[in-house]
């Protein structure tokens, strides 16, 4: 599989373009559809790139200004305690990063609980909480991209 390949598959699996919330000219900030803990994400580069050390100078550049605005955006909606950057790549070959917020104790969202499982140590990212309430993606979607332009 080429690059473009790899890339448009994995934006196709992460739902990257439907459930984007910021992007910029090198970064994505999207929803990630499983939801491990409340407002998880996924950070990812907007061209293909299969090692982190092919990520050029300007493109680490542009993710520092994303991640204030990230940071800040799922802090406001959320509230969350401390949040966890996973750039794990094992499945999908295409660098990107699961942004994991954590929580000392339960949110309501929604009208739902959303717990922690993992807290304190690492993320139950198997967890994908309330996957059968059929709006719960896009309700956070709307959540996040309301609190960026606070």
């Amino acid at each position: 599989m080429d690059g473009s390949q790899t890339l448009a598959g994995f934006r196709a699996k992460f739902r990257v373009d439907e459930l984007l919330v910021a992007k910029t000219p090198a970064w994505s900030w999207s929803v990630r559809p499983g939801q491990a803990t409340l407002g998880c994400g996924v950070l990812s580069l907007n061209r293909h790139a299969a090692q982190f050390s092919e990520v050029t100078a300007a493109e680490m550049a542009d993710l520092s200004g994303l991640l204030g605005k990230l940071e800040r955006a799922v802090q406001s909606a959320f509230g969350y305690d401390r949040i966890n950057y996973l750039m794990l790549m094992m499945v999908d070959h295409q660098v990107h990063f699961h942004v994991i917020p954590r929580y000392a104790a339960s949110r309501q969202f929604a009208g739902l609980e959303w717990v922690d499982p993992g807290w304190p140590a690492f993320p139950a990212l198997t967890e994908q909480q309330h996957d059968r309430q059929a709006d719960i993606l896009a309700l956070i979607h709307q959540e996040l991209q309301a609190a960026c332009t606070d």
